[in-house]
């Protein structure tokens, strides 16, 4: 029988021959004691992991771990019974050897890739960097998603809600500007330009519509001009076949695809706008589908969020969202991180420090050791609203009018550093990102779990 491919996709240095898998039950103590039977006698000059892998009739997998030895990759051979299949794992596959090394030491390729930069002094930058940015962290991605979010990039119109638009074809486009005109003023709508590239295909028709809520339906519904922005987004993306409204806030836009991050800027000619504020995505989704509103960043009138990681509260979150109007209708876990951020801040009026204590909350014996205060504060966010909480590891980047903040989820089991140099920050996944921006960059560090880091630019300099 030909040998079996490792299930960790890893490359497999031994494997029993003529194992069929529909054997009977094996004797587990057996196979465990002559798998350490065989580590104890292995040359010891490399440092390596051991996993033995047992099949059990064709269905049932059971997993052993030994314990690290230094043993020779090229002289180890783990052969047991003819019960069962092993694997064995170089440490310097599986990251053994770089348990001892900090953050930032080790590249780890996978997951998303995330990065962002701002200027403090409110300094608009083209989007050449946040490209280059995205190139060093390549293999993080997979070419399903990849967008841009830029904060200053409208001026001529900063007073107006930039809506920028998926639609599926030209009447999809006469609805949806028929359904705004009931409710908003369009004083402006054009196509978004784009550069033709082999990278990018089957794009849609892209959009924008600088709108304004009519003041009689401001008046009549009783809400303020976010309020109407966001109703008329929910309506758009629940409602209207096919048209999706993935970007919606003043003086800013989103731009995302399905292809590489790279292709994705020069897809939408970005060098040729200007932002004080960028933040960036390169998407490996891993159970949702890689479609063009399903790439980051997510938005919401000011709000956008860059994501990497996987939410398993996301159920739990979505159906606290849902009481209060907002629809999840994207397909991917990040989209209510962006209705969260929505919630707490502008309807709740939390401050930044407060939501990260929401949807990172420290655990209760961290706030036991707390101030009488603190304890009071953080007990009251955490109880109520623990639908909020966001379980799972996560790395986010939330960009607002004139800020970002950056957040790692409580145990930090994404990669986030954070660098500056002058007058901007820095945050990426990985410190070469950081680099391919600004090779001087100094400060570099790694923030803790569940601590924000928040930047704002300058009172009066956006």
């Amino acid at each position: 029988m030909p040998q079996r491919a490792c299930p960790l996709r890893r490359q497999c240095l031994s494997t029993q021959p003529n194992i069929h898998p529909n054997r009977a039950k094996v004797n587990r103590e057996k196979a465990k004691s002559q798998l350490f039977a065989q580590i104890a006698v292995i040359p010891q000059t490399v440092k390596i992991h051991f996993f033995a892998i047992c099949r059990i009739e064709s269905v049932k997998i059971t997993v052993y771990t030994g314990l690290e030895r230094r043993c020779s990759a090229s002289t180890a051979v783990l052969c047991l019974h003819d019960a069962a299949v092993f694997y064995l794992l170089p440490s310097f596959i599986l990251g053994v050897d770089d348990m001892d090394k900090l953050e930032g030491q080790v590249r780890i390729p996978s997951g998303c890739a995330i990065s962002a930069v701002i200027s403090r002094d409110g300094q608009r930058m083209t989007g050449e960097k946040i490209i280059e940015s995205m190139r060093p962290m390549h293999d993080r991605s997979n070419g399903l998603g990849g967008g841009f979010a830029g904060y200053g990039i409208y001026p001529e119109y900063k007073d107006f809600f930039a809506l920028h638009m998926f639609l599926e074809d030209r009447t999809a486009r006469k609805n949806c500007e028929a359904f705004l005109r009931e409710t908003m003023e369009i004083v402006h709508l054009e196509r978004i330009p784009i550069r033709t590239t082999p990278a990018i295909t089957d794009e849609p028709l892209i959009w924008r519509f600088f709108v304004t809520p009519l003041r009689s339906v401001l008046a009549s519904m009783q809400i303020d001009e976010e309020e109407c922005v966001t109703r008329t987004v929910m309506a758009i993306n629940t409602r209207m076949k096919g048209a999706y409204v993935f970007s919606s806030g003043k003086n800013m836009g989103v731009f995302k695809a399905v292809g590489y991050p790279e292709d994705v800027g020069y897809f939408y000619r970005l060098e040729e706008y200007e932002a004080y504020s960028w933040t960036a995505h390169g998407r490996y989704p891993t159970n949702t589908p890689g479609w063009w509103g399903g790439a980051h960043p997510f938005a919401l009138l000011n709000y956008s969020v860059v994501h990497n990681g996987e939410i398993s509260s996301y159920d739990a979150n979505r159906r606290f969202m849902e009481m209060f109007g907002y629809k999840c209708t994207l397909q991917t876990d990040t989209e209510v991180i962006t209705y969260i951020a929505d919630y707490l801040l502008r309807r709740q009026k939390l401050t930044l420090e407060e939501m990260a204590a929401v949807i990172a909350a420290p655990f209760w014996t961290t706030i036991a050791r707390r101030s009488p205060e603190e304890q009071e504060k953080l007990s009251y966010l955490r109880k109520v609203f623990s639908s909020l909480l966001i379980t799972g590891p996560f790395s986010i980047v939330l960009g607002f009018e004139g800020g970002l903040m950056a957040l790692n989820d409580r145990l930090k089991l994404r990669s986030m550093v954070v660098g500056e140099k002058g007058d901007k920050v820095y945050i990426a996944s990985e410190e070469a990102a950081i680099r391919a921006m600004e090779p001087d960059a100094e400060n570099i560090y790694a923030p803790a779990g569940g601590e924000p880091v928040i930047v704002r630019v300058k009172e009066g300099k956006f």
